[in-house]
């Protein structure tokens, strides 16, 4: 029997009001749209900035808490009696590239050479382009793009998988709050906090959009020798949105599981390509040698905020990644949550922070330690990124390797398939909590909510860039960091307490796990029809 779908007219009704007020001004009125960005953005990162970098060290501590914790690592996402939906090498791409979407192929070049270039104001004694500034670039992606990032994923997985799964609350964020503020979570407090939750996804997803757009825009330009612009933007969009809306009607079990699959094995593919081709005992040896200074500056990185010198460094890099991470969070866990059912909380710290963590700093060793390489012996790859944005500094880098042509394309196919992936998961997300529906967690929302959702982000993609460009305010790429902190803000104070709230209901489990509501979450029969089986080979390659 078919499910009966209705709008969650609160959350759905005015999300519509703000996304569509968001477009309406950035049409009209970009110089106001623009202005309205830099004014939240300077007072959330002048204000806020030690909350946002407190908050990341108390997620870490909250997964290694969990890790060595015998009691609550043995708690199962969905009970006891609870199997596994899906094998760990499914299950390990989709939490992989479901979270990083363009990320590390828009960054894994650009970042590390514009601090080696730069330099960070914070570490001033090391200077630039020396042997020590390389070891600080590469040990800053460790921190963006490492363990810290993915804590945010991982606790808020934890905290509204045992919610959702486990106590059998509402499939909603706010049900992860029941242990402080209790049935109040099910009411008009528990609504205000989910349309928070997808204002600030909506916004992450199309600051992401944004970046792919960006870079698959740049690609084209450099393959084709045209200059990108807002109709190559629109086009772009226009194509990812088919494409994702297409694969999050044939569902998790299948769309995200096929492009996350083709997604990280790509990954693979283009890390040992570099690895191998480029300068590889240069690449080693400084990936190694930067960790060691990671583990050494752990701490004075994750707390530098630049407050005797005022500088914004810190904003438009720190502080705007865990604003990134903190956009995501919630809708990421629930989605994560979701997937990782008849999971142990231990392995789902291992598949969802050390394991992603460890791929992130490999891919920044490879390829953060290639570019450094390259810039070092012909200089062009920051001269390109001078010249053509940020955007351009992964098709510069090419140039460097046999094959330069075939690895665009390649990469270009990487790009749009990772924004895919993180779209259509997220997409399906958001239409899930902007419907009323007996067993939320497990029934695909109507078509049509999707595509609503996939203009929607799509356009304020597309208005957040044709703005910047438009009044010249920032570069694209500075505008999509600010759409990233403007969204993010508004959850700061809600992903604190979902650490909070975490922390008691798994201090206390037997108390919560009392709790009976009889909208309880069950599985979709198709996840387990899908079981692939691949544990003792997955269990092999990662341990």
């Amino acid at each position: 029997m078919k499910e009966k779908v209705t709008l969650r007219k609160p959350v759905f009704i005015t999300m519509c009001i703000v996304y569509i007020g968001i477009i309406i001004l950035g049409l009209v009125s970009p110089e106001a749209f623009a202005a309205v960005e830099d004014t939240i953005v300077t007072f959330a990162c002048s204000n806020f900035g030690w909350a946002y970098e407190l908050l990341t060290l108390a997620l870490v501590g909250f997964c290694v808490w969990v890790i060595f914790s015998k009691k609550i690592g043995s708690i199962k996402l969905g009970g006891k009696d609870a199997k596994p939906i899906m094998g760990k090498w499914s299950w390990f791409v989709i939490s992989l590239c479901g979270g990083i979407a363009t990320g590390i192929v828009f960054w894994g070049i650009a970042e590390p050479v514009t601090h080696f270039m730069s330099g960070i104001p914070g570490f001033a004694d090391i200077g630039t382009e020396n042997s020590s500034a390389a070891l600080l670039a590469l040990s800053t992606c460790y921190l963006h793009w490492g363990v810290s990032e993915y804590a945010y994923y991982c606790v808020a997985g934890i905290v509204i998988g045992v919610a959702v799964y486990n106590l059998k609350l509402p499939y909603r964020i706010s049900s992860c709050l029941y242990p402080l503020i209790g049935k109040r979570a099910m009411g008009a407090v528990g609504t205000v906090i989910d349309i928070l939750c997808v204002f600030g996804l909506a916004g992450g997803v199309s600051a992401s959009l944004c970046e792919g757009a960006l870079q698959i825009g740049a690609g084209i330009g450099i393959l084709q020798n045209v200059t990108p612009g807002k109709v190559m933007w629109i086009i772009i969009l226009i194509a990812v949105v088919i494409t994702f809306i297409l694969s999050s009607y044939t569902g998790i079990s299948k769309g995200v599981r096929f492009f996350s699959d083709k997604n990280a094995k790509l990954f693979i593919v283009l890390l040992a390509f570099v690895l191998f081709t480029g300068p590889t005992s240069y690449i080693l040896n400084l990936a190694t040698e930067a960790f060691g200074f990671h583990v050494t500056n752990f701490f004075r990185q994750s707390l530098y905020l630049g407050a005797f010198d005022k500088d914004q460094w810190p904003t438009w890099w720190t502080v705007n990644y865990w604003s990134w991470m903190i956009a995501y969070a919630p809708l990421m866990g629930i989605f994560l949550a979701k997937v990782a059912r008849g999971r142990t909380l231990k392995e789902f710290v291992l598949y969802n922070f050390l394991y992603p963590g460890i791929f992130g700093v490999l891919w920044f060793g490879v390829f953060g330690g290639a570019s450094i390489n390259f810039q070092i012996k012909n200089g062009v790859i920051w001269n390109t990124m001078q010249t053509k944005g940020t955007e351009s500094a992964v098709y510069a880098f090419f140039d460097n390797l046999p094959f330069s042509q075939i690895l665009c394309v390649v990469f270009l196919f990487t790009v749009f398939i990772s924004i895919v992936t993180l779209a259509d998961s997220m997409t399906t997300t958001i239409s899930s909590l902007s419907i009323n529906v007996k067993n939320a967690a497990t029934v695909e929302p109507p078509a049509k909510v999707k595509i609503f959702w996939g203009l929607t982000l799509s356009l304020v993609a597309f208005v957040n860039l044709a703005t910047a460009n438009s009044v010249g305010a920032v570069s694209g790429i500075d505008a999509t960091k600010q759409l990233a902190i403007l969204a993010a803000f508004p959850l700061l104070i809600v992903m604190i307490l979902i650490v909070v709230s975490g922390v008691k209901m798994l201090s206390h489990y037997e108390q919560y796990d009392t709790v009976d509501h009889p909208e309880a979450s069950i599985v979709d029969p198709a996840f387990i029809a899908d079981y692939d089986g691949d544990d003792a080979v997955i269990d092999t390659l990662l341990t």
